[in-house]
């Protein structure tokens, strides 16, 4: 088979995924979970049902798809963040403000609470973690951040403050909770 025809296959098969992920999610905004159907997706979508099932089993595997594919997006922006960012102190600011503004934009909903469980969910949580941990131990390395409680406990200490992102209603409430997070990190002369 001729590399073109591969690689438009790959493409075409990629946008039937991203278009039932878009749509699914869609429907649930506007739905919610329980009104949301195969056949709704697909109908919107602008897919068969035969095609659809082919990709997925049931809309809660959609779903799930969806939000793992969210969940990269989101670790993409904080290493990016990060990227931006030149020293130790900075960088992990940046990336604070970042997942709280995250929380703040994508959490409380019904469909948060049903995605927010599972392995998909841990994994990328313990992978958080140990980016965030990671970014601890290097502002304690240059002095910047205390060394007297592990940068695991760190990091651990700051997701979880961080969480309290997703009742606020601004941008500025979401970086003022940074900062006073990031207050509990400095080093203490």
């Amino acid at each position: 088979m001729p590399k073109i025809w591969s690689e438009s296959i790959k493409t075409h098969r990629q946008a039937v995924r991203d278009a039932a992920l878009d749509t699914a999610a869609s429907l649930v905004g506007e739905r919610g979970l329980t009104g949301v159907t195969m056949s709704h997706i697909a109908e919107r979508a602008g897919i068969g049902r035969a095609t659809l099932y082919k990709y997925f089993s049931d809309v809660e595997a959609i779903l799930v798809a969806w939000h793992q594919r969210q969940i990269a997006r989101h670790l993409s922006l904080l290493t990016a963040a990060k990227d931006r960012a030149t020293d130790p102190l900075d960088r992990l600011t940046v990336v604070l403000e970042t997942y709280a503004l995250i929380s703040q934009e994508h959490h409380g909903t019904e469909l948060a609470a049903l995605l927010h469980r599972g392995e998909h969910v841990e994994h990328a949580r313990e992978h958080l973690k140990g980016f965030v941990e990671t970014l601890i131990a290097d502002g304690a390395r240059s002095g910047d951040l205390r060394e007297d409680v592990p940068p695991a406990e760190l990091a651990t200490f700051c997701l979880h403050a961080l969480t309290a992102a997703d009742g606020m209603r601004s941008k500025a409430a979401a970086r003022r909770l940074v900062q006073v997070t990031l207050a509990g990190l400095l080093r203490h002369s």
